[in-house]
């Protein structure tokens, strides 16, 4: 299909898309509509697929295709939100895949440290683990392509394909002489919402909803609860930290669980003359009663934001952590021709108290609408933000809030500052440690992980002489060297860092993460605000829905 005609479809399908299904950010499939006279006589509409055609057929150079669509098409999309947005074909099979809950690869984590790439623990059973990649490895190549250079989501991209279909993974190893190739077939891998949960203390769980929301997500938070209940759970703390949101119904699904049947969760507006404001209500007798309390943070978005929003509008829990990213958007998926498509945002949603809790974004760059943002925002809102119309709104127990810029935890708790340079330095020497090629410390070496083991008492002490060997790994580093002067004043944080380095090659990336949650300063907060939680949920059973003073 030549550009003039997929330059058309495209403008057909903005201009007509307010017809289709409202979905979630990630919603059910639409087809693109078909072309009407109306817009094929429009001059304006007619002449963009006409300059597509013409930078087809006349460009000095013979433009890619699909590349070029795709330019032409995010760069009309974005003059419209944010959040719309194009897929070439292999993105859009992955986006439908994770939001199935898998997609095709060879279950490894990996991530990017001091400007390398590497593995830092391979899932139970999948591909890579059984192929023999293990933690601490350095990956130097991906089908014969060097690294140098990757990001983590270059090497993300690489290593994902077809199922069945094979990749090499070529490492360095500390202690193997020669870098090893690992020949390694791509196989369905588990994405699920929910990447963790545990008891934190006694009756108290944790379930980290972190992983987005696709079609299991209501599923595996109901899985958690009763698994938690089985090992005594009377409270419980809900970590929405880092997830980007996902299907609609699934957020709805979730605020279900703790929100009794005719409760309000979140609204949908849309510029649709049939259905334009949809109400979605709970409809659970049963709801989970428990103490609860939702941490946030600025990378908190979309559909993780209906579920916080419909908790604290209720008086249900309380938010603790860090202003949300503030996206109040819904988006329907459309399929376009050759396999692509988009995701085009079709309406807005609304809080139970009738607060939106989007951001500003018009005359906002998108770079800074989405990354220079996230500094800004843990230091309070922006110039933009403040000017933003604000709306009050009132909880039923009488508790103020306001639209706009995300949403503001009820107790706010700012994540300390990592110093990514001394965290690098702390997994380059566990690497040595842990390969145990350090003299007198060879008892370290983990010569083959049990993922998903639980800890042994307090086992892996950073004690005394692994900090001296350390300090003298940073002395035969050059550019390491001054870092030294570094460790009296953070020794609590290195030996917390080797610590979890060392817990997560013995005993995988989930144990760590229980490891690391017990001293977060966020999450801590959360179990401290457990009491408050219950005594507000407590008084918004008696008191009856808030207003809203303009």
């Amino acid at each position: 299909m030549n550009l003039r005609r997929i330059g058309l479809l495209f403008l057909v399908l903005v201009v007509v898309a307010g017809g289709a299904a409202i979905g979630g950010r990630f919603g059910r499939v639409v087809p693109y509509p078909s072309p009407q006279d109306e817009v094929r006589d429009n001059p304006a509409m007619l002449g963009v697929a006409e300059a597509l055609a013409l930078i087809e057929s006349h460009h000095a150079a013979a433009p890619a295709t699909e590349q070029l669509m795709r330019s032409a098409v995010l760069g009309a999309l974005h003059t419209l939100d944010p959040h719309s947005s194009f897929f070439d074909r292999r993105e859009f099979s992955e986006m439908q895949d994770e939001q199935s809950s898998r997609f095709y690869g060879i279950g490894v984590t990996i991530n990017q440290r001091a400007g390398r790439i590497y593995v830092l623990g391979t899932g139970p059973g999948m591909p890579a683990e059984r192929a023999g990649l293990r933690y601490g490895d350095a990956i130097i190549a991906v089908d014969g392509e060097a690294t140098r250079g990757w990001t983590q989501g270059d090497a993300l991209k690489r290593v994902r394909g077809e199922r069945g279909t094979p990749v090499e993974i070529t490492v360095e190893r500390l202690g193997a002489k020669q870098p090893l190739t690992f020949r390694i077939v791509r196989d369905e891998v588990p994405f699920p919402s929910v990447k963790n949960y545990f008891m934190l203390k006694p009756g108290v769980g944790y379930i980290a909803l972190t992983g987005g929301f696709n079609q299991t997500t209501g599923d595996e938070v109901r899985d958690a609860i009763q698994a938690l209940k089985r090992q005594g759970l009377s409270a419980l703390v809900l970590d929405l930290r880092r997830n980007p949101g996902g299907l609609f119904r699934q957020a709805v699904e979730v605020a279900e669980e703790f929100l009794p049947r005719r409760v309000e969760i979140v609204t949908v507006r849309s510029r649709q003359t049939r259905a334009a404001r949809l109400t979605y209500q709970s409809e659970n007798d049963e709801p989970e009663t428990m103490p609860l309390v939702v941490l946030i943070n600025g990378e908190t978005a979309s559909a993780s934001e209906i579920v916080a929003g419909a908790i604290q509008d209720r008086d249900r829990g309380l938010i603790v952590g860090e202003a949300s990213f503030g996206k109040g958007l819904v988006q329907t998926v459309f399929r376009l021709p050759g396999g692509t498509g988009l995701t085009l945002t079709t309406a807005k949603y609304y809080t139970p108290s009738g607060r939106s809790i989007q951001r500003e974004y018009a005359g906002v760059g998108f770079y800074d609408y989405y990354y220079a943002g996230r500094s800004s925002r843990r230091r309070g809102p922006s110039a933009s933000q403040i000017r933003q119309a604000r709306e009050t709104v009132f909880t039923p127990t009488g508790r103020r809030l306001s639209s706009g810029g995300g949403i503001e935890p009820d107790i706010v708790v700012r994540a300390p500052e990592e110093d990514l340079a001394l965290r690098d330095a702390c997994f380059e020497f566990a690497r040595r440690l842990l390969a145990g090629l350090l003299p007198g410390l060879e008892s370290w070496r983990v010569a083959r992980p049990e993922t998903g083991r639980a800890l042994r008492g307090n086992e892996f002490q950073v004690t005394e002489p692994v900090i001296a060997a350390f300090r003298a790994f940073l002395r035969e580093h050059t550019e390491l060297k001054s870092m030294e002067a570094r460790v009296a004043d953070h020794l609590d944080y290195v030996r917390r860092r080797i610590r979890a380095e060392a817990i997560t090659a013995a005993c995988g990336l989930e144990t760590a993460e229980q490891f690391s949650i017990e001293s977060d300063p966020q999450a801590l907060r959360a179990i401290e605000a457990l009491p408050q939680a219950k005594h507000l949920s407590d008084l918004a059973r008696i008191f009856p829905a808030g207003g809203k003073e303009r």
